[in-house]
């Protein structure tokens, strides 16, 4: 397997110095095309990782830039790559591009028992298909690979209490501050009704606490304009509930629903304006969720 590296940087000041760092990772094996595929993918690059460090300076995070670096970052452009810090926590000076997405300093997740695939719900779910393999298959796999004989004992070791351990687990939760009140919406739209307050005499897991609710009548205030089902909005994710969120900054959406947790916390069910498949999101109740602090009103519902 033979590469080319190309590394190139320009000046892009916003005004705080800073520099736009351009890495390019090309194949220069020779191919004919028409060729084999199990031959051409012994002359590939797989699943490439750039590690990329710094002296005397600092990388900026790409996925949560500070603000006077916003403008700049947003300019960056990643070809099948997911730039991200890495290291201690806190620490700036080298940055990976890997071919999956992963948040600024990932590190692996103290439930996973060693060195089996990424951790957590990987782990669990890679252990499940481990566990259907035959014997026979089991054999053929530890004689490819030292490693990959480890992991298939491992995987045959696993006690009940480890497998217990990879079925998720949560260490901790961001501050997400609290939804603004909802208002009355005004007299121009009369099948609105505001967000209903939960009533604490009416447990949770009690039908009746259904009744205080109705997603396609109920509307929520956001920057002082009441939203309701119909509301046209744009998305502005700001929770990193899920790393797609970065795919629908800025995009246009109506709203489907007002929901509410039993937590009483306020939720935006909506459908992307530019989703090719939103009618048949609609019809079978599929949307995205956001809170109304990550939405900026267009137009009130119709």
């Amino acid at each position: 397997i033979s590469g080319r590296l190309e590394i190139s940087c320009a000046d892009v000041s916003v005004p705080t110095p800073v520099f736009a760092v351009r890495v390019a990772l090309a194949n220069s094996c020779q191919w004919t095309p028409g060729g084999n595929r199990d031959e051409a993918l012994r002359h590939s690059f797989i699943g490439a990782h750039l590690l990329l460090a710094v002296r005397d300076g600092a990388f900026v995070s790409l996925t949560d830039p500070p603000e006077w670096a916003r403008s700049a970052a947003k300019a960056c452009t990643n070809v099948r790559c997911w730039p991200v810090l890495v290291g201690a926590e806190g620490e700036r000076d080298v940055m990976l591009a890997a071919p999956i997405i992963l948040s600024d300093w990932p590190e692996i997740a103290a439930e996973s028992p060693g060195e089996l695939f990424d951790s957590t719900e990987i782990d669990e779910i890679l252990t499940l298909r481990v566990m259907t393999m035959t014997e026979e298959e089991k054999r053929e796999a530890r004689a490819t690979d030292p490693r990959a004989g480890a992991i298939l004992d491992r995987c045959d070791g696993m006690t009940p209490e480890i497998f217990e351990r990879l079925h998720g687990a949560i260490h901790g939760l961001p501050s997400i501050p609290d939804p603004p009140n909802s208002t009355t919406p005004t007299d121009t739209t009369p099948d609105w009704r505001p967000a209903p307050v939960p009533d604490p005499d009416v447990p949770w897991w009690d039908p009746g606490a259904d009744a205080s609710v109705a997603p396609e009548t109920d509307a929520v205030d956001v920057k002082g304009v009441a939203v309701a089902k119909g509301s046209r909005v744009r998305l502005c994710p700001s929770r990193r509930a899920d790393a797609q969120d970065l795919f629908f900054s800025a995009q246009t959406a109506t709203v489907a629903g007002v929901h509410h947790d039993v937590d009483g916390n306020v939720h935006v069910a909506v459908v992307l304006d530019d989703d090719p498949a939103k009618d048949m999101h609609e019809w079978y109740g599929r949307y995205l969720y956001f809170g109304p602090e990550e939405l900026e009103p267009l137009e009130v519902a119709r």
